[in-house]
């Protein structure tokens, strides 16, 4: 077995590991929230115990890698191997009752991401990815959409915690909007990428993701047939497309001319 075989295999199992952990306790925790970087930055106490359990289970197996999580988890490991865990994306819609949340892992080899799942925990759908192996959902392949014009292009987005931020995205997304179908927006970045790895959406815009956000996304699409690319950083943050090959070049040029926008 290829070690990015390896490690999918471990990530998936993870993943599925804390999103039963995730269904277990919604609806049930809004009592234990704390706020991070603004007010509408929350972290549950089981954002922590997803987290928790993940490296738990990754470093029982492979004690030796390093470990970058969303909740705090962090060592640099000796292996050439680092994990990048985001134990519950869409924290809000968990809070809120909304079924659009998400164990997203990723494993870099070298500081390459050669495997990853984002684990769907509310439908118990998984989509992965290991490097060169293509990308499934619940182990069937899938593959990024077919639409060429970027008018007829679906796009999804996300927004940040800080109102200036929002205030500086919603700009951008004016600009978007008008040269596109639609925009669709889950309040989970890892499940928007998944939604255009598996032609749901065409396309895909964020200004400010982490790695964690992005990392498993990323290889899910790009093994499904699409391209991303971190177009660069504004005001501190990265700002990431992606989308079908056939839209790319177009939407990247869409995207490139407005991003002045974000400062």
């Amino acid at each position: 077995m290829t070690l990015s075989l390896e490690l999918f295999e471990l990530a998936r199992n993870a993943a599925l590991e804390a999103g039963a952990l995730l269904r277990s306790c919604a609806g049930d925790v809004r009592e234990l929230v704390e706020t991070k970087s603004s007010p509408t930055d929350m972290v549950t106490e089981v954002d922590r115990a997803s987290e928790a359990l993940i490296v738990q289970r990754i470093l029982a197996a492979r004690p030796d890698d390093g470990i970058l999580g969303e909740e705090g988890a962090a060592r640099d490991g000796s292996s050439g191997v680092r994990w990048v865990i985001d134990p519950l994306d869409g924290t809000t819609n968990y809070l809120y009752g909304l079924p659009a949340y998400a164990v997203s892992i990723a494993a870099e080899q070298n500081g390459t991401v050669i495997a990853g799942v984002v684990y769907d925990a509310a439908h118990d759908d998984l989509y992965a990815a290991a490097r060169h192996e293509g990308a499934t959902r619940n182990a069937r392949p899938i593959a990024v959409s077919s639409a060429n014009r970027l008018p007829l292009a679906l796009a999804g987005t996300g927004f940040g915690y800080s109102p200036a931020r929002r205030t500086k995205q919603a700009a951008l997304l004016q600009q978007v909007i008008a040269d596109v179908r639609d925009i669709r927006r889950a309040g989970s970045a890892a499940l928007d990428l998944c939604s255009v790895a598996c032609g749901r959406l065409d396309a895909y815009f964020e200004w400010g993701l982490q790695p964690w956000d992005m990392a498993a996304g990323r290889l899910i699409i790009e093994e499904a047939g699409g391209r991303t690319e971190v177009l660069g950083t504004f005001d501190g943050a990265p700002l990431l497309i992606a989308s079908n090959a056939a839209l790319f070049n177009d939407y990247r040029a869409l995207i490139a001319a407005n991003a002045h926008l974000l400062g």
